[in-house]
């Protein structure tokens, strides 16, 4: 899934980046609270990961039908 599709506009995705920001701010405070600084940055490295392997692999309206990644 490509991070912008072609029908988002520019205060669409500005508005998508902040919102990623703010999370990302959120999650790497709870993971360094919950597990240390070391364990914190390694959960919240772990964590991104995972997240955009999952928005890569999920399809999305701009994909051909049918189409295999």
């Amino acid at each position: 899934m490509p991070y912008f599709t072609a029908k988002q506009g520019q205060s669409e995705r500005i508005c998508k980046v902040a919102a990623d920001v703010v999370c990302a701010i959120l999650l790497a405070t709870f993971s360094i609270v919950f597990f240390g600084v070391l364990g914190g940055i390694l959960a919240f490295a772990i964590l991104e990961v995972c997240l955009l392997a999952l928005d890569w692999v999920m399809p999305s309206e701009d994909d051909a039908a049918g189409a295999v990644r």
